[in-house]
């Protein structure tokens, strides 16, 4: 039997269109020559009426659901049969209507009424009413139903379901529920709401959510979407707009909460809102949590948006519930190719977009928790996000009129600056994969001694990435661009997340270098190397982190961004105990005083900074017993950290270059797999970082005033160590 043909769904219809459609709508409604469209909306058809069952018609569908299971005709052409009403035989001589149950009725379990309260005990179930909103047509943000995605390898074969007829929804009723298909491959069964044993708690728990921020509720969201929407864009924005403006009263209890609690950490600095009492987020937060849960037994997209908004929590522990998740958009199909599934256009650029935001989550959580990833990509079909998986219908804020062109630009640069994070979480995953994953691990502990040099030879790939993504960055997404509107406003500055996490990134990668360094079996020059280049990227991203402004500390920050702040000084800390000499334990113990003193100064603004605060101290506590280390004139080590002349001796006749062999300098000169631009350095005398070039600093400007420590003031790539 022939697949029926797949039936498109049109994309979201602007308002004059849907208002035109529905007029037209009622029209054909009154026309009524059809036989088999309902003239009254509870009359069932002939054969339902015959069998005594509840008629239901899809909207759009020509048959009604059991007229189409039996493939029968489905007419309305029969008149009501008379009723029959059962005479009292008894005694009585008056004959009377029975009346309902009263104190002198029989009891409800006697015989004689054992029938009839089988048949008035049930309520019965009420009409079906049709989704006529924009989400009707949806495939995961549905109103009364919620969708699951059947696999290849479950009992409902995609073969057997393809046999199946679809009507003009693309659905298909059977004994377990309702199937839908989205193109000629995948399937999901729809469920309804109401048979979830908490379907009845939405209601309650959105006016505790309501009730929790009220009056506050319209100028919170109108924050969310200023400050948080526009760098973290997983909420169609039109849509939900459209539905406040129209009092839709059927929105996500968590996914409302989980806005309201992110918009609440820039209560403050809103003029209108500071000087009033602030709503209690722990109370949101435990509104949250248990309808959340809730929510998870019957997932939608607004459930992947509820639970992605409440991990961007600064105190939030994301490694469980990313897990959870994970699972929920799997059964929501996230992880497949959307491209061609027939659904409204702009929810397929929606469940791209929350993909993406699910990868990004699961990568970085695996790095900072350091678990391993549940997203592989030999099971990752989305396709890459384009501009046009961002299209909105006329930009409207939430005030009701049209954005500014400021507004527009900071949406535009979010929205790269999202697309930026996504390339660069598949580079940190990279790294992750080939350095961090037990059988890596294997790999180079079965080296031995040749691990750094195995470790080198898989680190050229994933720099050249690295480095080709930072040469590639847009200019609106690079520190220095302006961000000034005009003499007085100054917008808020989303790209320092995006930056840290590049930071984070090199640091990962040279922090498995430095762990598989050992001094007595390391070449003495591979040493210095690696070193070296490690000592300049720990420079660099304490610059970058003195170079924050207020418009980048006020901004959004990604879930994972106390934690990267926090691996920065972690790195230090690893150089530090791992230094060859006292002269460069000492190095690494001053700039991580200075960078202390930069978060403590910086979390005033960004108050999630106190925990890399905390962390800092917890390292410097455990390098309180780290041995004293002998200086470098003990060691007849040179200001560069390698060996003096005379002490390494030369072989193969060749003469010495800085005191190295020839040999050894040449292979190392033409090393092309780490740092590129190392080869610059020139062994010998002079400062020890004379030959590093500073171009990824140039960017970031001067560091603040208030963000430099009393502690120092030398530059920050100067002369190695002090």
């Amino acid at each position: 039997m022939p697949r029926a043909p797949l039936v498109p769904i049109a994309a979201a219809r602007p308002h004059k269109q849907l208002a035109q459609e529905k007029d037209n709508l009622i029209k054909l409604k009154t026309i009524g020559a059809v036989a088999n469209i309902r003239t009254r909306r509870e009359r069932p058809c002939d054969a339902c009426r015959r069998r005594k069952s509840r008629c239901v018609i899809h909207e759009g569908a020509a048959l009604c659901v059991l007229c189409e299971f039996h493939k029968q005709d489905c007419t309305f052409v029969q008149s009501p049969q008379p009723r029959k009403r059962k005479l009292d035989t008894g005694e009585k001589s008056n004959v009377v209507m029975k009346k309902r149950p009263a104190a002198s009725d029989p009891p409800a379990n006697s015989p004689q009424n054992s029938s009839t309260t089988a048949k008035i005990s049930k309520p019965p179930r009420p009409v079906e009413q049709k989704d006529t909103s924009i989400l009707a047509e949806t495939l995961g943000l549905q109103r009364r139903r919620h969708c699951r995605y059947v696999g290849r390898t479950t009992a409902l074969d995609p073969t057997l379901i393809g046999l199946t007829q679809f009507d003009m929804r693309n659905e298909s009723t059977f004994d377990l529920g309702t199937l839908r298909k989205v193109n000629e491959h995948e399937y999901f069964t729809m469920y309804p709401d109401e048979d979830s044993q908490t379907y009845g708690d939405d209601a309650d728990a959105l006016n505790a959510v309501e009730q929790a921020v009220s009056p506050y509720g319209p100028a919170l969201i109108d924050i969310y979407f200023r400050t948080i929407h526009p760098s973290f864009p997983i909420i169609q924005e039109q849509v939900f707009l459209d539905r406040l403006r129209n009092h839709d009263r059927n929105f996500n209890p968590p996914l409302l909460a989980g806005m309201y609690i992110l918009a609440l950490n820039w209560w403050a600095q809103d003029p209108k809102l500071a000087s009033l009492p602030k709503p209690d987020s722990k109370k949101l937060e435990e509104i949250a949590s248990r309808s959340l849960a809730s929510a998870m037994q019957r997932p939608k997209l607004s459930t992947m948006q509820a639970g992605l908004l409440m991990l961007q929590r600064p105190d939030a522990d994301s490694w469980s519930l990313t897990t959870q998740l994970i699972a929920v958009g799997q059964e929501l199909g996230l992880h497949l190719d959307c491209s061609d599934w027939a659904i409204p256009v702009w929810e397929r650029g929606l469940r791209k977009r929350i993909a993406w935001a699910l990868y990004i989550q699961d990568k970085w959580s695996s790095l900072v928790h350091g678990r391993p990833s549940h997203i592989f990509a030999a099971n990752w079909a989305v396709k890459p996000i384009t501009d046009d998986d961002f299209a909105e219908d006329a930009p409207v804020t939430t005030r009701g009129v049209h954005k500014s062109e400021a507004e527009a630009t900071e949406t535009a640069r979010g929205q790269t600056i999202f697309m930026q994070m996504i390339s660069l979480t598949a580079i940190m995953a990279e790294v992750v994969d080939t350095f961090y994953t037990q059988s890596a691990i294997r790999d180079f502990d079965a080296a031995g001694p040749h691990a750094t040099r195995l470790i080198l030879e898989r680190v050229k790939p994933v720099q050249i990435k690295l480095k080709d993504w930072f040469a590639a960055l847009p200019h609106s997404t690079r520190m220095a661009s302006s961000n000034l509107t005009d003499n007085t406003t100054t917008l808020l500055s989303p790209t320092g997340y995006l930056h840290l996490g590049y930071f984070a990134t090199e640091i990962t990668l040279h922090r498995r270098i430095i762990q598989s360094l050992r001094p007595a079996s390391t070449d003495p020059y591979l040493l210095h190397i690696c070193r070296a280049a490690a000592k300049t990227r720990l420079i660099s991203a304490m610059d970058f982190v003195n170079r924050l402004r207020p418009e980048h500390l006020r901004a959004f920050w990604y879930s994972a961004s106390k934690i990267n702040f926090t691996l920065i000084g972690t790195f230090g800390s690893l150089l530090w105990a791992t230094a060859p000499g006292q002269e460069e334990a000492d190095f690494y113990r001053t700039r991580l005083l200075e960078y202390r003193w930069t978060l403590s100064v910086s979390s005033k603004r960004a108050g999630f900074l106190d925990y890399a605060v905390q962390m800092l101290d917890a390292s410097r506590g455990m390098l309180a017993n780290l041995a004293e280390k002998p200086s470098l004139a003990q060691k007849r080590v040179s200001s560069a950290g390698v060996p003096v002349s005379g002490s390494v001796a030369s072989s193969g006749g060749g003469a010495a270059v800085g005191g190295l062999p020839r040999r050894n300098h040449r292979a190392m000169d033409s090393r092309d797999g780490y740092a590129p631009h190392l080869r610059t350095y020139t062994p010998g005398p002079g400062p020890a970082f004379e030959g590093f070039a500073s171009e990824l600093l140039d960017q970031y400007g001067e560091p603040e005033p208030h963000l430099i420590s009393p502690i120092t003031t030398h530059s920050s790539i100067d002369d190695g160590f002090e």
